[in-house]
């Protein structure tokens, strides 16, 4: 994968095709490797822009993070890769963190968000101890137990073996102070609920049905907060819908993707 100098850190991402311009951001502690399922469909159509972010997978960690960090990384990989238009952002868990702080601070640059299995309020104290108790923990023992605690929490009862296995391992690969940095990006992130009723650009939400870490009735919060925006739950999915489900994913996006050139 290439890499840009973002902001001090060296960020690895792909790009494919050259049309309206796609940004992806992936969840925690994931990478781009959870889009990896949209590239053949949107390619032909789309400049699809698609980074792992700061201290997950191959980018370059950094001690601290936070939700402005990544989306100022983001509006550089932007810069780097001569994209001026504005793009459709597609965040995903805390890549729907990044994407409202995206939007707060470089909103020129927002054509469309598509917020998938996320919410848009801020952390309990209690929610921000436990991601603090957890990163100390992987400070000293490594990702591989953020793996083992959530991944029962990532998938629906659908998903494969294989599937899980697969991301376990690369769970378990990313640098600890990565992971430590984002979840205490994570526990001081805002409360995005204020900025439902300000997002002014079609937006799409999607959850899977059988999401536990951020379930249907979070997708709905945004969805009656963000005017004009639109709802789908998508069947046998857990959290990680773009590998659970990716012909549906896709599908849904290329739709909700055609619209906006129309």
């Amino acid at each position: 994968m290439p890499t840009i100098r973002a902001n001090g850190i060296d960020l690895a991402y792909e790009c494919h095709g050259t049309g309206s311009p796609v940004l992806f951001v992936h969840g925690f502690p994931l990478t781009g490797k959870l889009w990896a399922h949209v590239v053949e469909p949107l390619h032909l159509d789309y400049k699809l822009i698609i980074p792992d972010l700061r201290g997950m997978g191959l980018s370059q960690p950094s001690i601290e993070a936070s939700m402005a960090a990544y989306a100022d990384d983001l509006a550089a990989l932007l810069d780097a890769v001569g994209e001026t238009r504005p793009a459709a952002v597609v965040g995903l868990s805390m890549g729907g963190y990044v994407s409202f702080e995206f939007y707060r601070r470089h909103r020129k640059r927002v054509a469309a968000l598509v917020l998938a299995d996320t919410r848009c309020e801020a952390d309990t104290a209690e929610k921000a101890r436990d991601r603090a108790a957890m990163a100390a923990r992987v400070q000293e023992e490594g990702a591989v137990i953020v793996a083992d605690a959530m991944l029962d929490a990532l998938f629906g009862p659908a998903a494969s073996l294989e599937l899980r296995a697969a991301w376990r391992g690369i769970i378990s690969s990313t640098d600890p102070t990565g992971v430590a940095a984002a979840l205490g990006a994570m526990a001081a992130r805002p409360d995005s609920t204020p900025t439902l009723a300000e997002i002014d650009v079609p937006t799409l939400i999607v959850v899977g049905e059988h999401d536990a870490l951020t379930p249907p009735a979070d997708a709905r919060t945004m969805h009656e907060g963000i005017p004009g925006s639109r709802l789908a739950v998508i069947p046998d999915a857990g959290h990680m819908v773009p590998v659970e489900q990716p012909e549906a994913f896709s599908g849904m996006l290329r739709d909700f993707l055609a619209e906006l050139d129309r």
